[in-house]
């Protein structure tokens, strides 16, 4: 044999074994397609204290709250919340409750009223627990984060006897009135007595159709049931409503009235308060934008809904309004 076939048998069979390994390889392996993300709903009526609803980050998202072009907030004083739902004295603020939005685990943050009004304008008390009425503070408030992004406001105060006016009369007291206790206000005197007005204002500016983006309404001292009955102030509330719900209206349906108690006559408390706080008081929701004949048993402080303001426009958390604990009033709103 000569040495070119001797050649040709010795590699024959290794080039056969190669191809016999390489046909033995499996396939190469696919990887299957990544599965299609489905966002969690951002708005629920279960939501607890201790849930975080965060929104999806996607553009199609639905926000937790509407852009509202009004937000209204009605205080009444130092009723705990058996005490006014069900209560006949009341037929117009528990007619809102049945028919549009109750809260009814809503805890007010302590005791007396002064520091519960601070704590919904600048998200903590800075250390009041008193209502004095020196102890002024040099902080950020929720009015001043609203002018910055080009809204305005107005406090309403019954019977203050002149814009932006320091002290107490027989029926007006400023321990109610938490605007004059920032200095940004107060020390700014045009601004102050643009915005911190007498309640007589509002009929004006309803009349002229300049109701500014956030209105905090205040009864004087009898009609805001501190001195005075319930039907008092239910009265008070049927009338104050019969002008400013239409006034609303013809703006369009992109508002809320946030009808509460700044504190209740116990201790109760919930959600990272302390051990003993304000009470749990009634909140009264109306809004065109919101469920009707709907209640939210989800537990919620001031905080809360100073926190649910700014999220509807887009503001910087305050305080403890940033906390996980107190939670966003997450409606299911239309």
């Amino acid at each position: 044999m000569n040495p070119k076939s001797l050649l040709t048998l010795i590699l024959l069979p290794i080039l056969l074994a190669g191809c016999a390994v390489a046909t033995a390889l499996p396939p190469p392996t696919v990887p299957p397609p990544a599965p299609t993300l489905t966002p969690l709903p951002t708005s629920t009526a279960s939501l607890t204290q201790n849930s975080t609803a965060t929104p999806s980050p996607t553009a199609t998202s639905k926000p937790l709250v509407p852009d509202f072009d009004h937000i209204v907030l009605i205080v009444f004083e130092n009723k705990e919340f058996g005490s006014v739902i069900g209560n006949s004295q009341m037929p117009t603020y528990n007619r809102l409750a049945r028919e549009h939005t109750l809260l009814t685990q809503y805890y007010a943050v302590t005791h007396p009223s002064l520091p519960n009004y601070i704590a919904l304008m600048g998200g903590e008390t800075f250390g009041i627990d008193s209502n004095c009425r020196k102890c002024f503070i040099d902080e950020t408030s929720l009015p001043d984060l609203i002018e910055a992004s080009g809204r305005t406001w107005k406090t309403y105060q019954e019977d203050m006897p002149s814009p932006c006016y320091i002290g107490d009369t027989h029926i007006y007291v400023q321990k109610h009135n938490p605007f004059v206790y920032f200095d940004n206000i107060r020390l700014d005197a045009a601004r102050c007595e643009r915005s911190v007005v007498p309640l007589t204002a509002l009929q004006t500016d309803i009349e002229t159709d300049s109701l500014p983006n956030f209105l905090f309404i205040k009864p004087n001292l009898c009609n805001d049931s501190h001195d005075c009955e319930l039907d008092v102030s239910d009265a008070w509330l049927t009338t104050l409503l019969d002008g400013l719900i239409p006034a609303l209206d013809s703006t369009g349906d992109s508002y809320v009235v946030f009808m509460l108690f700044e504190e209740g006559q116990g201790d109760h408390s919930c959600c990272g308060l302390p051990k003993k706080a304000g009470g749990r008081v009634p909140v009264v929701i109306y809004s065109p934008l919101a469920r009707n004949g709907f209640e939210d048993s989800t537990q919620y402080t001031h905080y809360s809904l100073l926190k649910t303001i700014s999220e509807a426009w887009g503001l910087p958390y305050l305080g403890h309004a940033a906390e996980i604990n107190h939670p966003l009033i997450v409606l299911p709103w239309k």
